[in-house]
């Protein structure tokens, strides 16, 4: 018999198959390769096929269920329970490691393995609360991830005993050593005397201020405790001088230092008011709370811990995991046999737009704005591509006008009314606006006091505007010009003054706006303007590039798992390209960059812009946004003001950017000045 392809597989096989196959070419292929050991290209030859071929061959024999791999039953076993840990106490995640290892003690693998996942965890600006034990001194001690900044470790108790090896004070200050972290200790004994001694303590304004540092923690590392007579908790000193069985004889365990009952309700005892440091309400409120624990010994109290929540992701072993589990209710599941074949993923290139012909796109939705800010603003006379206030010119107020190419809704007529631009004048998608509506808008707007052009970094911006600033001149106005280089990604600092003005030109409208509306002369109003535009750094990302309007196609390709950073507003593709990471790494990734910039110090004032690029829904900003102010709190800034959401787009790209404009007092105070324009209002205090 001759080998006989399968369905939709090339035919180049010419050798006779052996009998015992039938009629079933993968099967033999299969055999070859799983049973025999042949390489690919040893059954190519052997088959007379191509090696393409048999690799095709093999993949349809998975497909087709002739081949099954199986994960290996230790493994599989280990992966079920912790899957089933998960999903019965609905924990953000689990490891679970092998009962018996590798020949080292069962404390050490556990922290090698908590070690693992706060790796995988930790981000800078991270406060991390952290107990004692040995789990965690072991995680400590096997933990090595330097480099991130703003990271701060915080007891979690007071001070124990000195009898053990695992103090909080030890487990702190490793755990601090291997993130090159701050050490936060809490200055106190974790139990004291009495209650008056404790409340007596928590006023000292050195031990207040560490436990203010405590609640801020947004990550605990902890080990939970039984309470055997050899357990942590009895080791530490806790107990001493405490009968036990008369006051926590319904305790099943100790975690934080408190003691538990079987369903995690705290056992009040003697000890509730004498201890300084974490309570159960706190720990509930730290987001993410890790613990590391194992051991037969220790399944009621981690099954106590977890019934109450106060662990959200666990570290333990295979015997301690199914023990919990099997108290629950648990059996085992049967395995698959057959896997599900995965189909190909499906991808967008054609965009979908909602517009009549391209070539109308920019008019019909200038026309559209217009209608609907009808009280705000209002088109110059003479010209289809350009918006001036509503409120028309005032005498003896400078003029700001502003511009660039349409693609960025709303800017730039969103940014025209009181307190901001006086006029915007418009191109086509991504391209400068000629001179003419910007010399109309200079002429409209006027007051007789100068005028202010304000556009970001490109060549067409710059020619374009000024040539209608000599033009303007010609007729007997003032005329001044900032040109804003905020986009950090577009060139090295050593070359600021080629880099884009992206979305901080907001900043730069603004200071603008507020500086003319109190009636400040011209050399004043650029002077404030320059100043805010030379303090904001921006920089972007894209999860999608662009699709133009005309063609319908992305303006540049982008794998479905990788994103693009340093992107430009006008389709540019960016300066690196990495793999899809989550909210807060893309928020490190620009906040970092422009902080290594800014070079702010301790105390100073930010003012934040996270902006849509047009295809990102408000969820994503406000998550990024989270991050964003808990990095800015961590580097000791503080934030006066925050915007968030599609200030000045790139069509339909996903993807978002970041701008920090560097505050002083009088720019803090412009910033809050009362504006009213249709893509931003303040309001008067």
């Amino acid at each position: 018999m001759m080998a006989r392809p399968a369905q939709g597989v090339e035919s180049d096989a010419t050798v006779p198959m052996p009998l015992r196959f039938g009629d079933d070419t993968l099967l033999w292929a299969a055999w070859l390769y799983y049973e025999e050991g042949l390489t690919q290209g040893e059954i190519a030859e052997k088959m007379g096929l191509s090696r393409a071929s048999v690799n095709t061959y093999l993949a349809d024999a998975r497909t087709r269920g002739i081949v099954n791999i199986e994960i290996a039953p230790d493994r599989f076993r280990e992966l079920s329970i912790a899957q089933a840990l998960k999903d019965h106490f609905n924990l953000q995640d689990c490891l679970v490691i092998p009962t018996d290892g590798d020949g080292r003690p069962l404390i050490a693998r556990l922290g090698a393995a908590g070690a693992q996942v706060l790796k995988s965890f930790v981000r800078p600006g991270d406060t991390i609360a952290v107990t004692w034990g040995r789990s965690v001194l072991a995680l400590a001690e096997a933990l090595d991830h330097p480099g991130l900044a703003d990271v701060r470790v915080v007891q979690a108790t007071g001070g124990t005993t000195a009898r053990i090896p695992w103090t909080p004070e030890a487990c702190a200050s490793r755990l601090a050593e291997a993130l090159k972290a701050r050490c936060i200790p809490l200055s106190a004994p974790a139990i004291v005397s009495s209650r008056e001694v404790r409340e007596l303590l928590l006023r000292e304004p050195v031990l207040a201020e560490q436990m203010a540092i405590l609640a801020e923690a947004n990550r605990i590392v902890m080990g939970i405790s039984s309470l055997r007579p050899e357990s942590t908790i009895h080791t530490s000193g806790f107990l001493d001088g405490i009968d036990q069985h008369s006051h926590y004889d319904s305790a099943v365990g100790s975690i934080v230092g408190r003691f538990i009952s079987a369903r995690g309700q705290p056992v009040l005892g003697p000890l509730t008011e004498r201890t300084i440091g974490l309570d159960l309400e706190m720990l509930q409120r730290i987001p993410q709370r890790i613990a590391v624990a194992g051991g037969i010994d220790k399944i009621a109290a981690i099954l106590a811990a977890l019934r109450a929540k106060h662990v959200n992701v666990l570290v333990t072993d295979t015997a301690t995991g199914r023990g919990i589990l099997n108290a629950e209710g648990w059996t085992e599941p049967l395995r698959r046999s057959h896997p599900e074949p995965v189909l190909p993923a499906l991808s967008r290139s054609h965009a979908k737009k909602l517009i009549n012909a391209p070539q109308d796109a920019v008019d019909e939705c200038l026309g559209g704005a217009l209608l609907a800010h009808e009280a705000l603003i209002a088109p110059v006379p003479g010209t289809t591509r350009a918006v001036m206030a509503a409120a028309g010119p005032r005498t003896g107020k400078v003029a700001i006008v502003i511009g660039g190419g349409s693609g960025h809704e709303p800017g730039f007529w969103g940014f025209v009314g009181r307190g901001l631009a006086d006029a915007a004048a418009v191109g086509n998608i991504f391209a400068a606006p000629p001179p003419g509506p910007i010399l109309a808008a200079s002429r409209a707007v006027s007051g007789g006091a100068g005028l202010l052009y304000i556009y970001g970094n490109f060549s067409g911006d710059v020619m374009n505007f000024e040539m209608a600033a000599e033009m303007a001149e010609a007729e007997g106005l003032r005329v001044r010009q900032i040109v804003t280089i905020d986009d950090i990604a577009s060139s090295p600092l050593e070359s600021r003054a080629s880099r884009r003005g992206v979305a901080g030109n907001i900043f730069a409208f603004k200071i603008a706006g507020a500086a003319a509306d109190r009636m400040l002369p011209l050399e004043i109003c650029e002077a404030l303007a320059r100043r805010a535009a030379n303090r904001t750094y921006t920089m972007g990302l894209a999860l999608e590039p662009a699709r133009l309007l005309d063609t319908r196609r992305p303006s540049f390709e982008l794998g479905p798992d990788d994103m693009e950073i340093g992107v430009g507003v006008h389709g540019e593709p960016g300066v690196v390209r990495r793999k899809l990471a989550s909210a807060d790494d893309c928020a490190d990734l620009l906040l970092d960059r422009i902080l290594a910039e800014m070079k702010p110090v301790h105390g100073d004032r930010v003012a934040v812009l996270v902006n849509s690029l047009g295809g990102t829904p408000a969820m994503e900003l406000y998550i990024l946004h989270r991050r964003v102010r808990q990095r800015l709190k961590a580097h000791g800034l503080v934030v006066h003001k925050s915007l968030v959401g599609p200030y000045y787009t790139s069509l339909d790209m996903e993807g978002v950017s970041l701008s920090l404009l560097h505050l002083d007092d009088e720019l803090a105070s412009l910033l809050d000045h009362p504006c009213h324009a249709p893509a931003v209002t303040v309001l008067e205090r």
